[in-house]
This record gives C-alpha cells, structure tokens and sequence, in this order.
C-alpha cells in the first residue's frame, strides 16, 4: 500500500454509519480527501469532503478515478423490506447492482483497498448453529428473510471479487447490530417496540456494536488495510429477557405456534412493516459470533461491550422522547 495518506470514497455516507465515520475521519484528520456518496444530503459539510449525489447503481469508474481514490468503504445498501414479489425483486436488484457498480468501479480505478459492510445475519438462524459461530462457518442466509439474504448475496459478490483481484485488499465486516446515542435507523426502532414479544422457551443471548467502536474500525482498516472476513460485535452477551428489562418495555412470552401465524398475519395485512414471522427466528437462535479472529489478525479492541452498546442507545433515545416531549 501507498504510504501516502489514502483518498476516500464512503457509499452510502449519509446514513447512519456513514454519517458516523465521516466524523471520525474528519477527527483523525489523517486522510488526503474525502468522497462522501449518497443520493442524500449530507447533514454537516467538512473542508476535505467533496459530496457526490450519485447513485451507486449505475456509477462509473471514473467516478472514483478522478478524485484519485485509494480506499473505498461501500455503506449503501435497501433495506428494504419488500411486501410483494415486484418490491423485494426491485430491492434486490438495487443492492446487487449497487454493489457490482462499486466493484466495476473499484476495478476500473485500481483502488487497492475496499471495505465492505456485511452482516452477521448472513449465517443465518438455525437451531444448530454454534456458539460463538467463527468466519469458517458457511453462509446460511435464506431468501424469506430479504435482509440477510440480500446482504448475503451482495458479499458473495464482493468474495468473489476478491478472489477474481488478490492485488486488491478486501475486508468484509460481519456486523451485529449497530447501537449508541447516536442510533437513528429502522432496525433498532423495529426491535424496541412498545410491548416487547419473545418466543416461549427462549431467552437467547444477543449482540451488539457500539456506533463509536464500529466507526473506530472502519477508521483503522482504512488507514491500516487487514484483508478477510471479520466478525464484529462488543464483548459478551445480554440476554434478550435483559435486554427488554432495560428498555424498560413488557414483554409477552408467546409460544412458537401461536406468535409465528400472528406476526405473519399482522405482517400480510400491513399492522407491522418490519418483517413476516420468519424474523422470529432470530430470536430463537440467535447468531452469536467469535470475534477473535478480527482481534488476533488487527490487533483491535472493543472499548465497549454488547451491554454498554445497549445503554448508549436506550440513553439516547429516552433523552430525545424527554426533550419532544418538553417541546
């Protein structure tokens, strides 16, 4: 790799994760220049970020070629999910070409590092799954559950990008669920519902990332290129019965084969838009992942814990209801 400070291009930089990094890149001070990628604005403006609103379907290399990138974190990604055959096909053909387009890109450019966003979801939710589950472990992510398996089918592109250009660093993170005050996105809004639902005889043990520790990685493999699968979560595990008590939520232990006809119906007839009932799946075995790997190979540490994750966000939250409510 250049010993020079990298160029940067950041997909999708307006979100959640995206909005995150930017932060800590422009913190670090470290790199040449930023180019931050999305269809959205940016919510704050920085000297060494130059905003680009173009689609990732359908990019060009030159896109990246002409602001001289070195490093490109591709965060964009639908999802979703779709409610009828003609939406979840239109989805998935969005995150497929997007992430092709970035890869075509990347090629046509001779960008030497990549970073790609996974999920640790993409092993899927199985009864036999080990615990902790390593990056050997095969990719079980099925089609009724659009998120994973979407995320799935995009890092299969991106493993085989790898392997078509080995002159090229790849690093794919398989990333828990993202937690801290700062945490504004569907998936742990859809998770913290009012009344909490578990399935009967199941209280399993769950992960999460702080936002500032995941943001710390992405700064480090951007700086520090590792290349490989990872495994992301903080330290230790908190069960889901813990997990409701700190949100101070109720929660209905419901058996298995009255919740899944329940949450399909509600699902079929629009009363909840998160996702059908094989989502439940996750709660009855849970993905929980070894992130030893990623600590052995980078040498990097988690400065907060799956709990510590959880608190940030709850805090924040409870901090944002309090102040809509005084306003």
């Amino acid at each position: 790799m250049d010993a020079s400070p990298p160029t940067v291009a950041i997909t999708g930089a307006a979100g959640y994760i995206g909005t995150r990094l930017l932060q800590e890149l422009e913190n670090q001070g470290e790199v040449h220049k930023v180019l931050a990628m999305d269809t959205k604005p940016l919510s704050s403006s920085s000297q060494n970020v130059v905003y680009d609103s173009t689609n990732v379907i359908g990019l060009e290399d030159t896109a990246f070629r002409n602001h001289g990138v070195t490093t490109v974190v591709h965060l964009a990604f639908n999802f979703g999910p779709g409610r009828n055959h003609n939406e979840v096909d239109r989805i998935r053909r969005a995150n497929l070409g997007g992430v092709d387009s970035v890869l075509n890109a990347c090629r046509g450019a001779n960008v030497s590092n990549l970073i790609y966003l996974s999920s640790h979801s993409v092993y899927g939710a199985s009864a036999d799954n080990p615990i902790p589950i390593t990056e050997l472990a095969p990719v079980r992510s099925t089609a009724t559950f659009q998120y994973a398996y979407n995320k799935g089918l995009c890092e299969a592109h991106v493993r085989e990008f790898a392997q078509d250009n080995p002159e090229v660093n790849v690093a794919i993170l398989r990333c828990c669920m993202v937690m801290g005050q700062g945490t504004d996105n569907r998936v742990p809004k859809a998770f913290f519902k009012p009344v909490m639902v578990g399935v009967k005889g199941y209280d399993p043990p769950l992960q999460f990332v702080h936002e500032d520790d995941l943001a710390r990685l992405l700064h480090m493999l951007t700086m520090t290129p590792y290349p490989g699968i990872f495994n992301v979560a903080g330290d230790g595990v908190i069960s889901y019965t813990d997990v409701v008590r700190h949100a101070r939520r109720r929660l209905i232990m419901v058996p298995s084969v009255v919740v899944y006809p329940l949450v399909q119906l509600a699902w079929t007839l629009g009363v909840q838009k998160e996702a059908p009932a094989v989502g439940l799946d996750f709660i009855r075995y849970p993905v929980v992942v070894s992130t030893a790997k990623l600590k052995k190979e980078t040498g990097f540490r988690f400065l907060h814990s799956s709990e510590e994750a959880l608190l940030a966000y709850l805090l924040g939250r409870r901090y944002i209801m309090s102040s809509q409510t005084r306003s």
